[in-house]
């Protein structure tokens, strides 16, 4: 998400010239201050079969950004995939084999990197992809993003996987960035993510908007739900971004016929809950 954040020099370009350029300038500069890496650019290794013991192990594989990859959290079973596949687990009563081929600091571009990386014949039977932030601070053109998104949307269904995509957060929740930076970021990160969700259904692929259904707490309890970065998820905040994402993880699998608000299914005719079309 935002471990480079708003490491601004992209803002900046695209701001208001004259005095709006230098103020710009300095917030960017105080924001990668106060960013730093303080968590580094590992996340805890979750990948096993979580719940072993309940058989039959479902193939998930996470694929994006830090948030994908679970920065922030302590614990492998905080993670997002910890927290999804126990979830998913204990839902399904199936064992549940993690991958994750997310990498920190990864924008869209890196999808189709990380799933060449993929084992020969490696068939998972639902990916999750979280990506976006970092396009959003290094100014990646929102065409460039979605495409390189519908690109991994269409690798992934070719291996014969359901897709779920949870779209660019709403980097408006990042409060140590000063404002007017931080509104710019939050209006870039919505556009991305409207064209995300939009990009998403039409390629067969399930679509969560982050800012609409985990946003608002990020937003009024930032001390919960945030690291020790102030920018990354804690555990708390991995566990509530994991709720809300298992329902469209639930409906690609075939067990949920509906799904809550700020879940988007597939557009007919291009995905269903059973095998990719």
């Amino acid at each position: 998400m935002a471990g480079t954040a708003l490491a601004g020099a992209g803002f900046v370009a695209g701001a208001a010239a004259g005095g709006a350029r230098v103020l710009l300038t300095r917030q960017a500069s105080i924001a990668r201050r106060a960013i730093g890496k303080p968590l580094g650019e590992r996340a805890p290794d979750a990948d096993r079969v979580w719940k072993g013991s309940y058989g039959d192990p479902l193939d998930l594989l996470l694929l994006g950004d830090s948030i994908a990859a679970g920065l922030g959290a302590e614990r492998p079973k905080d993670t997002l995939g910890g927290r999804l596949a126990r979830g998913l687990a204990k839902e399904l009563g199936r064992a549940v084999r993690l991958r994750t081929a997310a990498v920190v600091g990864a924008e869209s571009s890196a999808l189709a990197g990380q799933i060449d990386g993929l084992p020969h014949g490696y068939a998972p039977e639902l990916a999750v992809i979280v990506v976006g932030g970092n396009d959003v601070t290094h100014r990646v053109p929102v065409p460039t993003s979605v495409r390189h998104l519908e690109e991994a949307i269409g690798l992934l269904r070719e291996r014969g996987a359901h897709v779920v995509v949870g779209t660019c957060p709403d980097l408006g929740a990042l409060r140590p960035v000063p404002q007017p930076l931080r509104t710019l970021g939050s209006r870039a990160s919505r556009q991305l993510a409207a064209a995300q969700a939009a990009t998403s259904v039409r390629s067969g692929a399930h679509a969560i908007s982050l800012a609409h259904v985990v946003g608002p707490f990020f937003i009024s309890n930032p001390e919960e739900m945030f690291s020790t970065d102030r920018f990354h998820p804690s555990a708390t905040g991995y566990k509530r971004t994991a709720k809300a994402l298992l329902p469209s993880l639930l409906t690609a699998l075939g067990e949920n016929d509906a799904v809550p608000f700020g879940h988007h299914p597939p557009a007919p005719g291009e995905g269903s809950a059973g095998a990719p079309s």
